[in-house]
């Protein structure tokens, strides 16, 4: 058995302002995935996974006692006893979906009334669809916006305009330029729960409250508006401008080793660095003009593209 493929995501825009109801936009990102497998000689890895999804199980036992979801237990149940488990190369703790991933997996195969990608996707069945993702994603985080799972199941952009207001969306195709969004592996594996608890924390603050509403929620609006549009020169501006406010107010989400690489970037103008999720490691997100200069420079750094302009 080995069932379909679900995608990693990346959060181009958006980290921790969708918590706080500003816009994001989400696309999938197919480099990596994760498929529900039964194998004959399970890796060491796979017997980790199989475990993993049994806890996973009387989660959505729970779930269902309490009429929140609806899915094919006994069959979810079963197969795991066989040996299923999730087989993924979507590094985790690295802010790319890969909890996301295999919530879709089990939601797609397992979940009975299902909403599918191919009706027609009104907002209310992708807030509904969210809704359930969030139930099910908060076994792995203890609170998820279900964005990511939504991502992943429907491999498609998604624009975040508000927590009540989703739309799936297209974005410009892409160009043989110079120009390139890429991730860089900062070799660190982030947990996602302490950097939300410290981002809560940092909210009590009146002061970071009025910047997250300002400046950061104003220059990531911005942001997605020039990337959907293709407006490219417009775009490197306002990214300049949010790495600097991100760099000013989310430290404490940058490792420490990449505090003075990501002041050299807004200095350089030769690329730009972001959040790519909630950090604390795993990938940060850059933006580069000239792709090839950028990877020259950051040489010693583990790149992988993600968009080109």
């Amino acid at each position: 058995m080995k069932g379909p493929l679900f995608y990693a995501k990346i959060l181009l825009f958006g980290e921790y302002g969708i918590i706080k109801d500003s816009k994001g936009l989400a696309i999938p990102f197919n480099t990596y995935q994760g498929a529900l497998k039964v194998s004959e000689n399970p890796s060491i890895e796979a017997v980790e996974s199989n475990k993993n999804l049994l806890k996973f199980y009387y989660h959505l036992s729970d779930l269902e006692a309490q009429n929140l979801a609806d899915f094919r237990l006994e069959e979810l149940k079963r197969d795991i006893d066989n040996g299923m488990y999730f087989d993924s190369s979507i590094p985790q703790g690295y802010g790319v979906g890969s909890s996301g991933a295999l919530v879709a997996a089990v939601y797609d195969k397992y979940a009975d009334n299902k909403i599918t990608v191919l009706e027609n996707l009104t907002r209310d069945k992708l807030l509904k669809l969210k809704e359930v993702f969030s139930l099910m994603e908060s076994f792995f985080h203890g609170k998820s916006s279900g964005l990511d799972p939504l991502n992943s199941y429907l491999s498609l952009p998604i624009l975040i305009n508000s927590k009540d207001d989703l739309e799936a969306t297209g974005i410009p195709s892409q160009k043989e330029g110079k120009g390139a969004v890429f991730l860089l592996d900062s070799q660190q594996v982030g947990e996602t729960e302490p950097m939300v608890s410290l981002f809560m924390n940092k909210m009590k603050n009146e002061g970071f409250r009025r910047m997250l509403n300002e400046d950061f929620a104003k220059h990531t609006d911005a942001c997605i508006d020039d990337f959907l549009h293709g407006n490219v020169k417009s775009l490197f501006g306002n990214v300049k401008q949010l790495s600097k406010v991100v760099l000013a107010n989310f430290k404490p989400m940058i490792p420490k080793a990449f505090h003075s690489l990501w002041q050299q970037g807004i200095d350089s103008n030769a690329y730009y660095l972001k959040l790519c999720g909630s950090g604390g490691g795993g990938y940060i997100l850059g933006f580069t003009q000239d792709f090839q200069q950028a990877k020259s420079i950051l040489k010693d750094y583990k790149l992988e593209l993600v968009y080109r302009f």
